[in-house]
């Protein structure tokens, strides 16, 4: 592994670190609260999939030189791991089931990927197979935001896109996609470009619409941004007709 490609892999660990804890701030709440109220245990299954078979892609004896891949997405599905744990346990009955049906699944998945490439699979065979399970996974989990650009773009208002968050999906997705042209690999290089692409169009937006705070004014269904997860709330804004106070319910 050359240096260029080191610097990129650290990069996208760091990086794609914080994209992981980012849902911490929903879980607090969740905690405090004892009940996970109107949010979905799916989008973190989901998530703590594409984890599961990115780990297991970058393990040596599945695609060499991808071991930093294996590191933070090994990193990632313990994260996601507790947050189903805890969801499970906060959940009302029947969101606890089926969370905990999208949980066998994705254990269904990556135990069939897993089995699979351990005992039908070997060498190129064995990489291909696990490359396009974790990549097309990965196109899922960066997809899961464009609900947010579509709303800031009907509602010309940033204050459900947090910049910052956006500029880590934007750097998470470079470094990994830079780590996978140098390492030719087009499994990890392809799902990570489109999380660059989805990254500086975040920050196009926030340029274009971040000095326009006032959202409608009409109560409107929407959902705040997390990687890997969305929360749907009901916002409304202030009526300075009636002198009230919109906030989240």
């Amino acid at each position: 592994m050359d240096i260029a490609h080191f610097i990129f892999g650290i990069l996208g660990d760091a990086s794609g670190l914080f994209l992981f804890l980012a849902p911490t701030i929903t879980f607090k709440r969740i905690i405090a609260n004892k009940s996970t109220e109107q949010f979905s245990g799916i989008p973190y299954n989901m998530t703590l999939l594409n984890c599961l078979l990115s780990a297991w892609y970058g393990l040596p004896f599945v695609s060499p030189h991808n071991i930093l891949v294996t590191v933070i997405n090994g990193t990632g599905a313990v994260i996601e791991i507790i947050y189903v744990l805890i969801f499970l346990l906060y959940a009302p009955k029947k969101e606890k089931a089926k969370t905990l049906g999208f949980f066998s699944f994705v254990a269904t998945v990556f135990s069939a990927v897993v089995f699979v490439s351990l005992f039908a699979l070997h060498g190129n065979s064995r990489k291909i197979f696990c490359g396009f399970a974790a990549a097309i996974f990965s196109i899922i989990m960066y997809g899961s935001p464009l609900s947010i650009m579509r709303l800031v773009i009907r509602s010309k208002s940033v204050e459900f896109m947090p910049f910052f968050l956006s500029l880590f999906v934007f750097i998470c997705g470079t470094s990994w996609f830079i780590f996978g042209l140098l390492g030719h690999d087009l499994f990890v290089a392809v799902p990570n470009g489109v999380g660059s692409a989805l990254g500086t169009a975040q920050l196009i937006l926030y340029f274009i619409y971040r000095d326009k705070k006032d959202g409608p004014k009409k109560p409107i269904t929407t959902q705040t941004m997390e990687m890997g997860t969305a929360k749907e709330e009901v916002i409304q804004s202030n009526d300075k007709n009636n002198g009230t106070q919109g906030g989240h319910v």
